[in-house]
């Protein structure tokens, strides 16, 4: 092997080592540093809001926000939620903060229009009913990785079984923490309070 030869493979090893740390750095390690907190609504959704707007992973980032997926045709979760989020604003209020911007996203988007969606959260303060095109409403679950389930009736109807948290964002559109369902207000406001006063 000449001078020549060997000069040339050396300078190919480096091209390679510097291409595999650029790849590392630039391509692979982020990737697998990236936590729920970076991925969690983020997607190419573009969702319709009550009201007017596109509700988009954009949206997040407007402000601190929480997001709750459900329908109007639900029974318990959905209603009694809407009555939580009733009631933390009421204390945000009291101590002079918010409201919190919530949104309602549609997990049936085949029954509730933004028609109806505005009609149904229109009694609970700061909260934007959210529909959309069926596709769109699915890459929006895929984003916020919430369980939707379409179950069948008897009677020929159906029900829907989903996710029952709410999803709190901080201002940069960033994943918090969520709300469990029927969660004790004093530890909900806790995480409610953090997130407004950040």
């Amino acid at each position: 092997m000449t001078w020549r030869t060997r000069a040339i493979a050396l300078w190919a090893l480096v091209l390679v080592t510097l291409g595999m740390g650029a790849a590392w750095v630039l391509v692979i390690e982020p990737r697998l540093n990236r936590t729920v907190a970076d991925t969690l609504g983020r997607g190419e959704y573009e969702l319709v809001m009550t009201g007017g707007g596109a509700f988009t992973e954009d949206t997040l980032r407007d402000g601190p926000s929480a997001v709750f997926f459900g329908f109007t045709h639900c029974p318990e979760v959905c209603p009694t939620t809407l009555g939580d989020v009733t009631y933390w604003q009421e204390l945000l209020a009291e101590e002079g903060k918010g409201p919190l911007r919530v949104y309602f996203v549609t997990v049936d988007p085949e029954r509730d229009t933004p028609e109806m969606l505005e009609d149904y959260v229109s009694w609970a303060p700061g909260v934007i009913g959210v529909s959309g095109d069926p596709a769109e409403i699915d890459k929006a679950i895929r984003a916020f990785r919430v369980f939707t389930r379409k179950i069948p009736l008897d009677d020929g109807d159906y029900t829907m079984d989903h996710s029952a948290f709410v999803l709190l964002f901080d201002a940069k559109g960033r994943f918090d923490q969520p709300i469990s369902y029927g969660e004790d207000t004093d530890r909900a406001m806790a995480k409610i309070r953090r997130l407004v006063a950040g």
